[in-house]
């Protein structure tokens, strides 16, 4: 899907009626529709992704503010977690499994890490029967912001150490001039 597509379906959301508040995504009328705008979000983060394939511009996640309460706690580790579920998933698409360089499978691993994590911080934000006082939730958030830089590391050595080897695959296939008539 090209840009200019992209702008016109995001476009099209925002003249509808259909976002009720910021950040929330339109309703849709056809599955089509939330397939288009969907694409669109994943090949943004995947253009953002191959400008990461360099040593020197590593890739960052999404910076946001949060308040210092449950919501605010809860509200991150969904946010991380959603975009470390979204890196795994754009980088295995449709397989069920990849034959991935060592160093790969090992940040995958730290970011499963992460995720679950994550998930339980969330889950744990949920359930108002567990003591969460402001001071430990600050602590959490602590957390979060050191997790949110290993996970930008880890990324950053998927998104290199897949490149290194495409390039050590490629550099290895015998490569043929074609005859000229």
């Amino acid at each position: 899907m090209n840009s200019c597509r992209v702008i016109r379906v995001v476009a099209r959301a925002r003249r509808g009626r259909h976002i009720r508040r910021r950040g929330e995504l339109p309703a849709f009328e056809t599955i089509d529709a939330a397939n288009e705008l969907i694409g669109a979000l994943v090949m943004g983060l995947w253009n953002r992704l191959t400008r990461h394939q360099e040593r020197s511009a590593s890739f960052r996640l999404t910076r946001i503010e949060v308040p210092t309460t449950r919501e605010g706690m809860r509200k991150l580790a969904l946010l991380r977690r959603q975009e470390l579920e979204g890196f795994v998933e754009g980088l295995f698409g449709d397989k069920e499994s990849l034959d991935l360089p060592e160093r790969a499978h090992k940040a995958l691993g730290t970011l499963a890490e992460i995720r679950a994590m994550l998930e339980a911080s969330s889950k744990l934000a949920e359930d108002p029967t567990k003591a969460a006082e402001p001071a430990d939730i600050a602590v959490t958030l602590g957390h979060f912001r050191k997790l949110t830089r290993i996970a930008e590391h880890e990324i950053h050595e998927v998104v290199l150490s897949c490149t290194r080897a495409r390039r050590q695959m490629m550099q290895a296939l015998p490569t043929t001039k074609p005859v000229l008539h």
